[in-house]
């Protein structure tokens, strides 16, 4: 009876202690739930791409960057064979300079013939008023001339002047007679010579005309130097954003074709973290809502985030994110954008866990799964 009581009194010890030891790992070791408040999901770190291609077909001559180079914006990436586009350039260039030099030619004959114009008929009109007064002193001459002669041949038939005296005054009319006719065609030709200066302004517009074909011909030779200028800077292919080469599929000496893909880079300080929530917990969260992203690389540094983006459409679940009794919940896609990247620690492709918080006073907590 006694070992029988004996034994009693050892399990009930021994339950004690159990309850007891249950009691304490309760107490010090169980893990609290995960705070109401927080949506926790897992994916990969993605950034935003961009494929460098050149515009114009050609072999490269120099390769300056290579996979996980990090790159700025602007920076030479390749350089293509340029020779023949230079050529091109130095013949734009030549056009350019002998056109320009018959626009000069061309603007300085215009400037100097529209000063001769007025010159010219103000001299037209001082020989226009000269020939006048010639003609108007040998219109006076001849008929002074032609009364002497008829004077004097009356005064030969009356016997009272000798008949040479007679012939000298007929002569005198016959040469101012054609004093005046040559008077009269001077007029004649000064006047002629007044409409031709004025006709001068007709030849001003014809000029004008040709100076403002010389420069649309500037202007056309202009444009073609710069669309070479154009396509030789084109040869020279940079970085269209500052980030990291992801991917390189061009060496020295191959020839590309015009548009074809020769790098892949991807911005660093643009990178999110694609994750996916179930369809049960999606009208839990928002665009704007703040978050942190977890990585095995940094276990102690969460990186604040914010939800920027999420799908429309549900879909399932992928299988490289859950396991495969998961992948028949429909989930939808969510982007997680990093609010920074200090030091640009984080990369594409690495793994990480998120938490979500779309309850404002939720404490925070790390992802357990």
């Amino acid at each position: 009876m006694e070992n029988k009581t004996g034994i009693l009194t050892v399990i009930a010890l021994l339950i004690s202690g159990l309850l007891i030891a249950l009691v304490v790992w309760w107490l010090a070791w169980r893990e609290p739930p995960f705070p109401e408040g927080l949506v926790q999901a897992n994916g990969r770190i993605e950034g935003d791409h961009y494929t460098v291609a050149g515009k114009w077909p050609g072999r490269v001559t120099e390769l300056l960057s290579r996979e996980g180079d990090p790159v700025e914006k602007g920076q030479i990436l390749v350089k293509l064979d340029d020779v023949q586009t230079r050529a091109r350039l130095d013949q734009a260039k030549s056009a350019v300079d002998v056109i320009k030099a018959k626009l000069t030619a061309a603007q300085t004959s215009l400037a100097i013939f529209k000063k001769n114009i007025p010159l010219k008929v103000e001299t037209a009109k001082a020989g226009v008023t000269h020939a006048n007064a010639f003609q108007a002193s040998a219109n006076a001459t001849e008929e002074q001339t032609r009364k002497d002669a008829e004077r004097f041949s009356e005064l030969l038939k009356r016997q009272t002047v000798d008949k040479q005296r007679s012939e000298q005054a007929e002569l005198s009319w016959k040469v101012a007679h054609a004093q005046r006719t040559t008077a009269q065609a001077a007029v004649v030709q000064a006047e002629k010579l007044l409409a031709e200066a004025g006709l001068d302004w007709d030849q001003v517009k014809a000029r004008e005309d040709e100076v403002a074909a010389l420069t649309a011909q500037v202007t056309q030779a202009e444009a073609a130097l710069a669309e070479a200028q154009s396509m030789l800077d084109d040869l020279v292919i940079r970085a269209p954003a500052t980030g990291m080469i992801t991917t390189r599929v061009v060496d020295t000496g191959e020839v590309v074709a015009a548009g074809s893909p020769l790098f892949d880079i991807v911005d660093l300080d643009r990178l999110y973290l694609k994750v996916y929530v179930p369809e049960i917990e999606i009208g839990k969260v928002r665009l704007g809502l703040p978050a942190r992203i977890y990585t095995d690389a940094f276990p102690d540094k969460p990186f604040p985030a914010t939800l920027r983006y999420i799908a429309s459409q549900a879909e399932f679940t992928p299988k490289e994110v859950q396991t495969a009794d998961e992948r028949i919940k429909l989930v939808y896609a969510v982007k997680l954008y990093l609010d920074e990247n200090p030091d640009h620690r984080l990369t594409p492709g690495l793994p990480a866990d998120a938490v979500i918080r779309w309850q404002e006073n939720a404490p925070w907590a790390k992802p357990r799964w």
